[in-house]
């Protein structure tokens, strides 16, 4: 007698009418025929045994083959017509959150309305639900790499040179690619923090108009806040809010494993060599962004290099497997709470930004974006912007809250702090000044700081300071002749009704007659 299989083999078998077995049952055979065959037992106690006939015990003692039928799909005219429509419909609504998908029933009416379809609803909602747990499970249990599916894309940073203006700077590009049609988009940052990070997905995205479903990243950091042993990861705050906000699946590289993400990593290369050497010109960043989308869609031109189709159809193709925008843009800035010092200066990542004199040594908020830096009052009131500092800039001074107040009270400069922050020829000024003078001083400053910059009313003030001490109105003269290119500067001359004096000479050296020693005779 051949030996019985053991239980996992025997679940798929059935007997010759097709029955299928289930755990209990195998169980029960295998007792049946031990009983019977090894112990000796007779049919009828171990019918007793299991509460089955005697004659079911015997068949399965004696059986000699177990074969193995395939379970027949039942034909269904009806529904085999109208399945592939629910499944584009299924597929269309992956790409909506689960508000916006349709439901079996909408599924149903529309087939009936517009199908002619003569099934039952039940038969529809069954269908639903099994494609649906399907399509999930394809999804959780997909092994093919990403070169090979559409509607996925890899990030990375790469760096170039870059001529700004003049000087060659090393700045890094956001590249995101696409595997599947060997296409890309790509951005130009100032650096590789959270908010350049954050900022050029979400350009991309709107570019596109549509997000990835799956995005594979290298362990970055700000994306990544720890990598744990087991594998596990923490995200960013930020990171973590946007994923949730575009609902696309991030997917991670091990650790030191950068061929995991080898698309990108051989597009960061392509684009350098092909758009960026020798090192780029440009004097606004914003402006030269812009330029690169014609730049990434223009090569979509070419033949992909083992599809032989060309590239621009491919992508086609992938971003019909994206994802939908949400309605609004994600908030790419972050706020933190700091404290500004005695001179209502606040500190953030080695930068000094002002705030203004009223909050000298008080707490605000500061939020931060990829370009610029609010100053927040305590109702989230922005206070004053600032650009965002990078490089070897360490300070900006926003001087418009500080010079209001001190044309108001220009005494309050000695104990406010702002003196110190001043220019040098600004403080040898302004200690050469009276009160009076001091607040037209500063009113003009107030007035001319919205459309200039300090460097602009400090050359007027030494324009002016060639002929001696300019009172505030020469000084205006002074940068309205050197900013609107018109005749050289000549000081105001002041006409005066007073006749001219005789020249005087100061000291004691007159008076010294009245002690010369004189003959008492004389």
């Amino acid at each position: 007698m051949p030996t019985l299989p053991n239980q996992s083999t025997l679940l798929s078998w059935t007997n010759n009418k097709g029955v299928i077995w289930e755990m209990l049952q195998v169980v029960e055979i295998n007792y049946i025929r031990h009983e019977t065959n090894q112990k000796g037992r007779s049919y009828k106690s171990v019918a007793e045994s299991v509460n089955h006939d005697w004659r079911t015990v015997k068949k399965y003692a004696n059986q000699e083959e177990f074969p193995q039928k395939l379970k027949q799909k039942r034909k269904s005219p009806v529904m085999d017509r109208v399945k592939p429509i629910i499944d584009q419909w299924l597929e269309e609504d992956l790409k909506f959150k689960k508000k916006f998908q349709r439901t079996a029933k909408r599924m149903y009416t529309q087939l009936v309305e517009e199908q002619q379809f003569e099934g039952s609803e039940r038969s529809v909602r069954r269908y639903v639900s099994v494609r649906k747990a399907e399509l999930k499970k394809e999804a959780e249990g997909a092994a093919l790499p990403l070169e090979t599916k559409p509607g996925t894309a890899q990030v990375d940073f790469g760096k170039a040179p870059f001529n700004y203006a003049g000087n060659i700077i090393k700045l890094p590009f956001l590249v995101m690619s696409f595997p599947f049609s060997n296409t890309f988009y790509y951005q130009v940052f100032p650096s590789e923090n959270t908010e350049c990070f954050l900022e050029g997905l979400q350009r991309i995205f709107l570019r596109l108009g549509n997000v990835p479903r799956v995005i594979r990243f290298d362990n970055l950091s700000p994306a990544v806040a720890k990598v744990h042993k087991n594998g596990v990861r923490d995200l960013t705050e930020s990171f973590e809010r946007f994923v949730l906000h575009y609902g696309f699946e991030a997917e991670f590289c091990n650790p030191a494993s950068g061929n995991e993400k080898g698309h990108v990593e051989n597009m960061v290369k392509y684009i350098r060599n092909n758009f960026l050497l020798p090192a780029a010109y440009f004097t606004d960043l914003d402006e030269f962004n812009e330029q690169q989308w014609n730049v990434a869609e223009k090569d979509r031109l070419r033949t992909h290099y083992e599809k032989g189709i060309e590239q621009h159809i491919l992508h086609e193709q992938t971003v019909e497997q994206h994802l939908v925008l949400p309605a609004k843009p994600f908030h790419c800035g972050r706020i933190h709470t700091v404290k500004a010092d005695k001179s209502g200066l606040v500190h953030f990542e080695t930068k000094l930004y002002s705030t203004s004199p009223r909050f000298a040594q008080k707490k605000v908020f500061i939020e931060v974006f990829y370009n610029e830096v609010l100053i927040l009052d305590e109702n989230y009131q922005c206070i004053v912007r600032h650009p965002r500092l990078y490089g070897n800039q360490t300070k900006s001074m926003i001087w418009q809250p500080y010079l209001k107040l001190l044309a108001h009270r220009p005494r309050a400069i000695k104990y406010s702090g702002v003196y110190e922050q001043l220019p040098e020829e600004w403080q040898r000024y302004l200690a050469s000044c009276n009160e009076a003078e001091q607040k037209a001083t500063f009113s003009l400053l107030a007035e001319l700081m919205g459309t200039s910059s300090f460097e602009e009313l400090t050359e007027a003030l030494r324009i002016a300071s060639t002929v001696g001490h300019p009172s505030a109105e020469q000084i205006k003269q002074a940068y309205r002749a050197r900013r609107f290119n018109a005749q050289p500067y000549e000081p105001i001359q002041i006409e005066s009704a007073i006749p001219p004096l005789p020249e005087v000479s100061r000291g004691t050296e007159r008076y010294d007659i009245f002690f010369e020693p004189r003959c008492p005779y004389e």
